[in-house]
Parts: C-alpha cells; structure tokens; sequence
C-alpha cells in the first residue's frame, strides 16, 4: 500500500506541471499566504549575527555566510538541525549517539571540537565531545552557517566553522498563529503549535511547542521529543529592550548505535535489525534561561549584554558496539557503556558597537567580552577496578537482544570546573565607497579543574590547567557595484584537544592546537535581488596535533608537531525564476590530507582524516504549478569517506531525493505531501566503529496540515 502510494505521489509530482491549466485565471491569480513561495534562502543585503559581530550583509563580510530561513527548513520537512543545516554548501553529518547526534563536518575537519554550535549567538561548550540542543527546527527563525575559522569570533573550536542557530524572537508589528501536525511511514508523527504578537505598546511575546514521536526504521527504534521555547520583550522606549527567554528540549532518541557489515558489506538481511539491548536508554534533556539587554545610549552607540544558564542531563544505558566475526559466523557485540552527564554553563557576553567617522571615513567598531563558568559531572560503569563485562556474541540474522547489564554500578568518576573569559573587538573602517577592510582580534584564558571521585565520594585534584589563546582576522572588501563583493581574507584559529570542559590529565603537558586560512571570492546579488551566487576558494592548515615520536615509530611518547589540511573551492547558486520556478544549488570539492601524523608506530601522513567527505552538492527546485499548487524536489549529495586514519575502511557516497507538494486549502490552512529517499537508498551517514554503519532513513512519506493566521 505505502509503495502504491510513493508511486502515485511521485507520479504526481510530474504530472503536476499539466495541471496548471486546470486552474482559472481567476484562481491562479491569487496570492497564498500559506505557502513558501519564495526560495531566497541567502539575501545578500540582509544583516546577519554569525559572520561579524558588527552586523554587517553577506556581501559586506570577507567570509563565507549562508542564511537558512526556518520557514524553508520547515517547508523542506527538515526533521532535525543537521537534516537542514547539511543542506548548507559544504556540510555533512557526522552525527551519532556519542556527540548527542549533533556532529558536523565542514571544510575537512569534523565533530565538535572543530564545528561550533551557537545558539542565538552564544557557544555550547561539549561535554566528553558531547551537545544535545539544540535539535528541533520548529523553534527556529534561521541558521546562519559560517563555513572556515570562527575563533576570532567565538574562541577556540571553531576551525570548520560555526553554525548559529537563532530561534524566533517576539515580534510587536502584528499577532501571529502557527501550528503544523504530520503522520507519516514508521508510525511517525510531530505537531507543533506556535504564537506571537503584541500584549501591549511595550511588551510582545513569542511562544513555540513540538512534540514527536516514531517506531523508527530499525528494530525497537522508537523515538520521541518535546520542544518549548518562549519569550518575553519589554521594550519601554525605542532605544532600549529586555528580552526574558526559555527555551528546553527533552529527548529520547532512536537506541541505535549502527548495523555491522558482513564480511565488509551491508547485508539486506540485517539493515532493519537493532543490536542493541531491550531496555536501553537514550535520553537528553536541555533547558536554557536567557536575560538579554540592548540599549541604545546614544546616535551610533549600541550596548548588548547576553545573560545566559544552560542546564544539561544526558544518560546512556547502552550495547554500543558491534563487528562480524567471521571465524564464528556470528556478531559480537561489546561496551556495555552506562554513562550520564550533568553540565551547567552560566555566562554573560556583552559587548558596545560604536559607529562613528574616523578621519572622514565611516567606521564601526566593536569590543566586548565573554565569560562562562562550567561544571560537569561524569559518571560511568569503566571506572578503574570495575569488574569486566562480558561479551555478548549473537547469530547476525535471529537472536535475543537481551538486557543492559547491570552487574557493575555506574557512579560518579570524575567532575570538572572551567572558568573561562575572553576579550574581543572588531573594526569595519570604509576607505570609500567601494574599498573597505574588516579586522578582529579575540583573546580567551580558560582554567579547567578536574577532580576524580572515589567509591567513598572522596575527591582528589588531578588537573589544574590553564589555556591562553589568541587569535585573529584580517579581511578586505572591494564592491565595484552594491550588489557585488570580491573578498580575501586570513585568518587565525584554536581548536582544543578533546574537549575543554572535559580536558584530559594525559595531555595536561599539551597546549591547544593551532590553525590558519585563507580564503578568498566573491559575492554578487543579480536579476534585481532574484539571483544571489557565491564562490570561495580557501586553504586550512591545523598545526600541534598529537602524535608518536617520529623518531622511534615503536614509542608511547606523545609529541605535538602533527600536521593536517585542507584545501578547496564552494559555490551557492540561488534564483527566483519567472513563471513559479525556484532554484538552489550548492557544491564544494576538497581535498583533506594528514600531512603529518604518526601514532601507534604506523604513519598516516597523505591519509584523508576520517568522516570527511570531499565532495558535498545539494539541489532544490521548486515550481509553483499555480498560486495553490507548489511542487518541491531535493537533491541531497555526500562523497565518500573512510571510518579510519589508514582509509582501510571506505564508505560510500550518496545520493538522495526528496520531494513534496503542497497545496493552499484555504489562504492560511495548506495540505502537504512529502516523500523521503524517494528512490530507497541504502546508505550511511556516518559510522559508529569501522565496520558499524549507522544507516540512513529508507524510503519514507509524511501527510501533514499546516497553517499560519
């Protein structure tokens, strides 16, 4: 029956272009609010909060911005933050139940010691390599994407990039209703309900909610999560606001760490299969407070402050990992891994933009700082003198997944404190009308605590680590014309070992690795602001990784003088066609490569560094058949990668298609149809292991209901 109905609805969706004419004039002539009509995920003249803290358009930054608008993301069917920010130019998932499903790839490096997550502007700092929000797109207003180092900007981290996702904000000009609820393959379902608008001449008011749920697309894959996000803005006079916001999520993701190969290939008589324990657990729950102030002290002086508390508690109960044992036929399955977190970020960024001449010539300037105090609590069932858990081997096609073992308690290991600050500033000085050159300049001192914990509670300090980091940016901007912008830039970065909050005692000795670009391109908005395209091309280099002596390949002696890099060229083609037709379109080839790197007597060097795809492409067309009919196409492309340093262990690219159609009921309520992997491909996203695929989702459709009053 669901493939009956794939058949049709994608029949529909190419036949749909005939039925124009099946509408009146009279009908196609109307305007449907309900439907995204436009594409125009990147206006070139629009301000963005990622690529400068200056708010300065696309076109005026010397770097590379993409804007994701939530009511694309939204209209695409985008499920997740990864599902809509990988179709940003450049970036894959690499995302798994370690890194809490939130990992990233970008410009050849990966996972998030080197792709920074922002919410509204402020870093999540990984716990053990670990964020869990924010994950639901329902709450967002857009994800601003900036591909290449972002330390200057946000501090250490960021040597792929950064991606900022910005949530809806109370708006004063109107009152807005929101809601949405879909039913779809594998029993999934989500409803989400929003609303916002004006209480009074001062205060407005946002307030967003979604719920999820699915039985998944493997054994004993149920899911399910819940999102709220509300705000307060009190704004007494033009020149001043408070905003008071709350956003949580509570998760329990699918309890699938991968599908072994067999004998090196995915078998179709395993890909649905879990395994995993019965009563495994997964579960995330996130809640951040925020306070954030501006205030205009006078014409051309702005102060922000950003007051924020992040709360995070994760748990694992879990059989991660699995291989094919081809001696015995059978699968074996290991780590009986019982993990949970306990993190709490609080912290304030503040920071006062000036705009005034300089000698005659316009220029805007901007210094701050940032602090946070984060503690983190670990607790597992590994900890030194722990009992050993037993293997658990099983036939690959009929088995008991059995329950977790709880022989050995997991309990609390070792705790952490990091206090952190920076100081940043950042000048835009105009030469003239078309010539313009953007500096910045960040440094950051970090102090991490680490105490282990005794059976008994009792603490001991091992680690007392202090970190200091500066880094910078220097970039120019020629616009012979207002809608066109060639830019070069170098820029400087800091990427931590690990994870900071979680720093290890074994490489206390170690400083942070060190890292620089440059880049350049350019920008250009056509066709009266219809068209956008952008084209950088950039080199990275990645400096002080760890690695075994050169000198005696069989030593255990750590020295950081490893190398690697990356090189490479991106586009973003956006167009709003006549006669309903819209077009996205992005690529990016790389080429990442240890340069040096030797560890466990074995070198690497000329080796692709793995979960790094270097080909990447997405496509979206879009044709409005009529004013209340649209149909929608995607294209979603990842090259290979390899699990492993000696890229012994490839795994393949992919192609995948979406598409959808949506028809305008009424002005405000819209009927939708979407279909997933329309062709029900096979692939992985990425890998939990070498040889542990974790499979993408199968051929899937969802119906929903959306409406916007």
């Amino acid at each position: 029956m669901i493939k009956t109905i794939l058949s049709s609805s994608a029949l529909a969706a190419l036949l749909l272009p005939a039925l124009a004419h099946a509408e009146t004039a009279s009908d196609a002539g109307s305007n449907s609010d309900i439907l995204v009509i436009g594409t125009d995920p990147n206006n070139a003249n629009e301000a963005t909060q990622t690529g400068s803290r200056l708010g300065l358009t696309i076109l005026e930054t010397p770097a590379s911005i993409e804007t994701l608008s939530g009511d694309v993301i939204r209209a695409r069917g985008d499920l997740s933050i990864v599902d809509a920010v990988t179709r940003a130019t450049g970036i894959s998932s690499v995302a798994n139940p370690g890194n809490g499903g939130t990992g990233l790839a970008a410009r050849g490096f990966s996972d998030q010691g080197s792709v920074m997550i922002l919410y509204d502007g402020v870093r999540l700092y990984p716990g053990a390599g670990t964020v869990t929000f924010p994950t639901d797109p329902w709450t967002v207003d857009r994800i601003e994407v900036l591909r290449g180092p972002a330390s200057v900007l946000y501090g250490q981290g960021a040597i792929g990039g950064a991606v900022n996702v910005i949530s809806k904000k109370p708006q004063q000009d109107r009152t807005v209703f929101d809601f949405e609820a879909g039913y779809g393959s594998q029993n999934s379902w989500r409803i989400g309900a929003g609303a916002g608008g004006p209480v009074n001449q001062t205060l407005s008011y946002r307030v967003d909610a979604s719920r999820t749920g699915s039985d998944g697309w493997v054994e004993r894959g149920n899911s399910k999560s819940f999102a709220v996000s509300g705000s307060l803005r009190f704004a007494p006079t033009d020149n001043f606001s408070l905003t008071l916001s709350d956003d949580y999520s509570d998760q329990h993701p699918m309890r699938y760490f991968g599908t072994p190969l067999i004998d090196g290939r995915l078998d179709d008589r395993n890909k649905r299969l879990n395994y995993n324990v019965s009563d495994a657990v997964m579960h995330f729950e996130d809640n951040r407070t925020t306070l954030r102030a501006e205030w205009g002290l006078a014409d051309g002086i702005q102060l922000v402050s950003t007051a924020y508390r992040l709360t995070t508690s994760r748990h694992w109960r879990n059989l991660e990992s699995y291989f094919w044992d081809g001696t015995t036929s059978k699968v074996d399955r290991t780590d009986y891994l019982g993990i949970d977190h306990a993190q709490t970020q609080v912290g304030d960024q503040t920071s006062l933009t000036v705009s005034h001449p300089i000698a005659g010539l316009h220029n805007d300037f901007v210094i701050g700082f940032d602090v946070n105090d984060i503690k983190f609590r670990h607790s597992n069932n590994f900890y030194p003198g722990a009992a050993s858990i037993s293997d658990s081997p099983v036939d690959p096609f009929i088995f008991v997944p059995g329950l977790f073992d709880t022989t050995v308690p997991i309990q609390p290991v070792f705790r952490t404190r990091t206090l952190q600050y920076s100081f940043f500033a950042e000048d835009r000085l105009k030469l003239n009308d078309q010539i313009s050159l953007v500096a910045g300049i960040n440094h950051e001192h970090a102090n991490v605590k680490r105490y282990t914990i005794a059976a008994n509670a009792a603490e001991t300090q091992v680690l007392d680590k202090s970190l200091n980091n500066t880094t910078w940016r220097i970039g120019a901007v020629y616009q012979p014309l207002p809608t066109l912008s060639f830019y070069a830039q170098y820029a400087t970065a800091v990427d931590p070992l690990g994870s900071l909050v979680t720093f290890s005692p074994s490489d206390a000795q170690f400083r942070n690795t060190t890292g620089d670009q440059v880049e350049a391109g350019f920008k250009a908005a056509f066709w009266h602001g219809r068209g956008t395209f952008t084209f950088a091309a950039y080199r990275i280099v990645k400096k002080n990784l760890l690695v075994r002596d050169p000198a005696d390949l069989m030593s255990t002696t750590l020295l950081q003088v490893g190398q690697r890099s990356s090189k490479g060229l991106e586009g973003l083609l956006s167009l709003e066609l006549p006669e309903g037709f819209g077009l996205d379109a992005n690529a990016s080839v790389l080429e990442a490569r240890f340069d040096s790197f030797n560890t466990g007597g074995i070198s690497y060097s000329g080796k692709t560094p793995p979960s790094v795809p270097e080909a990447t492409a997405n496509l979206w067309l879009r044709y409005d058949v009529t004013a209340r009919f649209q149909t929608r196409l995607g294209l979603r492309y990842v090259g290979k990668t390899y699990s492993d340093n000696a890229n012994q262990f490839r795994v393949p690219g992919y192609a995948v298609v979406d598409g959808g159609i949506s028809f305008a009921v009424t002005k405000n309520v819209a009927a939708n149809l979407r279909v997933y992997n329309l062709f029900d491909k096979n692939y992985a996203t990425t890998t939990y292991n070498d040889e542990q695929w974790l499979l993408g989702r199968p051929r899937s459709i969802e119906v929903s209901i959306s409406g916007r009053f």
